[in-house]
């Protein structure tokens, strides 16, 4: 039995010089589209690095149902490399960072099947090399700030 296949769809449109705004859902994101870059609003790059952070923790709430695979918090950070010519985004990497008790062999599964069933990161590493890491941290570990 085939199920359809999702659908997103998003409206974006310029609201002044430089700044535009999407609409997802019931949320509106700002970003850029000057002709340079703004040091306030993300553009283009950012929000895929975004995209791929977003697939990523999304996954990780999802696995810890289906593994299942307990954890205290998350947190990812992303980087885009760029190349200019011809412009397009040669490299993407990340550090996922985990609060977990779970074991080093759970957290090689989880990160595994990120890899595997992310629909951003599958998307993403076909077009562009796609690489990163899992850091987990015991709960006893952190230190109060």
């Amino acid at each position: 039995m085939s199920t359809a296949p999702a659908s997103h769809q998003i409206e974006a449109r310029v609201v002044r010089q430089g700044v535009s705004t999407a609409i997802s859902k019931q949320s509106v994101i700002e970003f850029d589209t000057s002709s340079g870059h703004s040091e306030q609003l993300p553009g283009p790059t950012d929000l895929l690095a975004m995209a791929l952070a977003a697939c990523l923790l999304k996954n990780v709430e999802r696995f810890s149902h289906v593994l299942p695979f307990r954890y205290e918090q998350a947190s990812v950070t992303v980087v885009a490399e760029q190349q200019q010519a011809p412009p397009m985004l040669s490299r993407l990497t990340y550090s996922l960072h985990l609060v977990t008790d779970e074991p080093q062999h759970l957290v090689d599964l989880l990160h595994r099947n990120l890899q595997r069933h992310g629909a951003i990161y599958n998307t993403l590493a076909a077009a562009c090399e796609v690489s990163g890491e899992v850091l987990p941290q015991r709960p006893h570990e952190i230190v109060a700030r």
